[in-house]
């Protein structure tokens, strides 16, 4: 049987840093799945915005929430409307005082969560597999990713039985190396046959840096 490991989780602590900074002793759960709470109400909230990771800071009466996202306009809203309303939501969800920044994902062609998702909703609209994989690559290699993988399974294209299906190799994509910067992500598309889980892996080449110095996370 294959030893499976997170990409992400297997750099932590060498050259990637934590997606929530904060300690606690006692309600380490409550906190812990507050954040979990945020981020699904985040994603959910900002659907269109197309984010890719949101990170968490914590201080003892203030929450502060980093969104990344490939289309601010839509997060900020005019004249940041719709980071105003947000905020106050989050705040009536959480009790707590929250401040909310918006970060512009510049290359979106080369974050792996956007990549992901924008290949689930192809799925979706019924656009052939083969040819979506084959753009998402194509895009990423052209934008300066060292190397891609992508992997999808399910019933892809509707077919009786599911099965996994893989794109061409292209590029570098050294899962054992620590030093390589490999950003991983998993999306789903809810097609009319049932679930399609969708993998990407994109190296951006490697780092030397001290533990826990990168802020890539």
């Amino acid at each position: 049987m294959g030893q499976k490991t997170h990409p992400y989780g297997f750099r932590l602590g060498v050259i990637k840093g934590w997606r929530s900074n904060w300690f606690a002793e006692k309600d380490f759960a409550e906190l812990l799945n507050e954040d979990q709470m945020l981020r699904r109400y985040v994603k959910q909230r900002l659907l269109r915005a197309g984010v890719s990771r949101i990170n968490i800071e914590r201080q003892p009466k203030r929450v502060t929430v980093e969104v990344h996202t490939a289309r601010p306009g839509i997060a900020i809203g005019r004249r940041g409307a719709e980071v105003d309303k947000l905020r106050d939501e989050l705040k009536q969800l959480t009790g707590k005082d929250v401040s909310l920044n918006i970060q512009e994902v510049k290359k979106p062609e080369l974050d792996a969560q956007l990549v992901a998702d924008n290949l689930a909703r192809q799925l979706e609209q019924r656009v052939s597999f083969r040819r979506a994989m084959k753009k998402s690559v194509a895009s990423s290699m052209r934008m300066g990713a060292e190397g891609i993988r992508i992997a999808c399974s399910g019933r892809i294209g509707g077919s009786e039985m599911g099965r996994r299906e893989r794109s061409e190799p292209a590029g570098r994509v050294p899962l054992h190396t620590l030093r390589a910067d490999i950003d991983y992500a998993q999306s789903t598309a809810y097609t009319v046959s049932g679930t399609v889980g969708v993998k990407v892996w994109i190296c951006h080449g490697e780092v030397v840096a001290d533990a826990g110095s990168s802020n890539q996370a």
